[in-house]
């Protein structure tokens, strides 16, 4: 790599392959061979990114900044930018701030007047977007969901009605516990996508409903990194059908089984459903 002249003082965001080595930018890796200080969120990923392409450390600082770092960690990465050094920024995979410790970091930073700027690149959510099949012009990134099931409920409703495609991150341990619930919230018929490994030897992406993915991955022990992604609704049933659907389908079974077959009947969250009946029976 020829020589370079140093990098002016200021914290660079570098995106991060989330899978393959490969891919990296060229500027992101003249950015690592330039700056003086790199801040990571796993110092041993770094390194051995850039040993895999050839980018020496030399005697610059390899510092962690993570989760656990909190604001002594961001007062020692400031002091750094004062004395006029330039800090390069990596996340373990991806690009920094998406789900991830340098938000504050870099808003502090900014906050401060210090120099801060992007090398943009890998993302694991661009990457299952375009994979999916869903629409892509409109999206909403909503992160990690809760791990407790009432609360993960709770906040998958404050998106049912969202006009765009939805996309959550998930452990592969709970992968199996989100699609239940999504297909409880928004419909069994909602479409949908599972992109797990992306960019990887064994990426692998399943497009279908909700019902039919939960269907497709029940049993399975699922490995590696996961994305999930629904689609916007496809348009609500007009309340006073729904209603009317009950009406007919209370009189003939229970409660429960009226809202189970109302909700599969009009593709409507079996909660909704379940919900609007017991306002009914109160008021018979």
């Amino acid at each position: 790599m020829p020589d370079q002249k140093p990098l002016p003082a200021g914290l660079y965001l570098v995106a991060t392959p989330i899978g393959n080595a490969r891919d990296i930018t060229l500027r992101a890796l003249d950015i690592l061979a330039q700056a003086d200080v790199i801040a990571a969120e796993d110092t041993r990923t770094a390194r051995k990114l850039m040993e895999i392409h050839g980018v020496a450390l030399g005697g610059r600082p390899l510092i962690a900044y993570h989760d656990h770092s909190g604001a002594r960690g961001r007062a020692g990465i400031f002091k750094l930018l004062a004395g006029g050094k330039s800090v390069a920024y990596v996340s373990e995979a991806g690009t920094p701030l998406v789900s991830d410790p340098g938000y504050a970091l870099a808003r502090e930073a900014a906050e401060a007047g210090h120099l801060v700027t992007a090398a943009p690149g890998a993302s694991a959510v661009l990457a299952a977007l375009s994979l999916s099949g869903l629409p892509s012009d409109r999206f909403l990134f909503a992160g990690f969901p809760p791990a407790q099931h009432a609360a993960r409920l709770r906040w998958i409703e404050e998106f049912r009605e969202v006009p765009a495609t939805l996309v959550f991150y998930e452990s592969p341990r709970r992968v199996h516990e989100l699609l239940d619930d999504l297909r409880e919230a928004l419909g069994a018929e909602r479409p949908a996508a599972v992109c797990r490994e992306l960019t990887k030897k064994f990426e692998e992406v399943l497009r279908g409903t909700l019902g039919d993915l939960v269907e497709r991955i029940a049993g399975r022990d699922l490995k590696g990194e996961v994305v999930v992604l629904v689609d916007r609704g496809t348009g609500a049933v007009a309340d006073e059908t729904m209603e009317a659907a009950l009406v007919r389908a209370m009189a003939e079974m229970s409660l429960k089984d009226a809202a189970a077959t109302v909700a599969e009947a009009y593709g409507i969250p079996r909660r909704k459903v379940y919900q609007a009946a017991l306002e009914m029976e109160k008021t018979r």
